[in-house]
């Protein structure tokens, strides 16, 4: 059993519904926990609308390329296509962190999954929502999520906006 975080974000079509399903296809996957959405400006260099982003807990007997596999699928089954790195899209999945059943961190510098996500720590779109779900949560190699999130600028963290439109 390993247990996979997931950042999760959209910002074309229906956002909700998007991540509603694919938050739904997690359940059978073992979903552990959610946040709620936030409303988060676009990263990257591309003019695009703004996103809505969640995190995601599975626990389950997949490795961390299964875990990768799943993302893949969920983004498929959402329409999302590769064009444009960091550009809009329907769905985007990333794995966050993989941990063994026993806490130890799967750890992995393969360019295909990278293990934490290498950029998670410098994103408030993912730590904002993880710290919400999961205050104690802890990053590998980067520390405490409520640590990162207190240093990264204040402007970034108050652009996460949770996004009350959902029931």
């Amino acid at each position: 059993m390993t247990r996979a975080v997931f950042s999760l974000g959209g910002n074309l079509g229906d956002r909700a519904g998007t991540l509603r399903r694919a938050i739904e296809a997690l359940t059978a996957e073992g979903l552990v926990a959610r946040s709620m959405l936030y409303e988060t400006p676009p990263w990257g260099p591309v003019e695009q609308p703004p996103y809505l982003n969640a995190i995601a807990v599975v626990r389950g007997d997949r490795d961390a390329a299964g875990w990768l596999a799943l993302a893949h699928e969920l983004e498929l089954a959402a329409g999302r296509t590769r064009e444009v790195r960091w550009g809009a899209r329907t769905l985007d999945v990333d794995v966050v962190t993989v941990t063994e059943d026993d806490g130890t961190p799967v750890l992995s510098d393969d360019p295909e999954l990278t293990l934490p996500h290498p950029r998670a720590a410098e994103r408030a779109f993912v730590l904002v929502p993880w710290l919400s779900l999961e205050p104690t949560a802890t990053l590998p190699g980067h520390g405490p999520v409520a640590d990162l999130v207190a240093a990264l600028p204040a402007d970034d963290v108050a652009a996460v906006v949770r996004w009350e439109h959902l029931a």
